[in-house]
């Protein structure tokens, strides 16, 4: 049983966000933060089994910038 999981979360091309567990097959979406955090945790739950359940979810925000040279 992991102590924690993290979710990489990004903005989404289409609007909302995007969140991924890297190495693992966990994605979820939503059109706001708080949205994302709730889905997350129902994810999290769908995935594991109530005796495998993490203790934490981390959600790691990535922003991604273009910068023309």
């Amino acid at each position: 049983m992991p102590k924690e999981i993290v979710f990489l979360v990004e903005e989404s091309v289409d609007g909302g966000y995007e969140a991924c567990v890297p190495g693992c097959c966990i994605y979820t979406q939503a059109d706001t933060l708080d949205e994302i955090r709730r889905m997350a945790v129902e994810a999290v739950r769908c995935h594991f089994d109530e005796q495998d359940l993490p203790r934490v979810i981390r959600l790691r925000l990535v922003r991604e910038e273009v910068i023309p040279v």
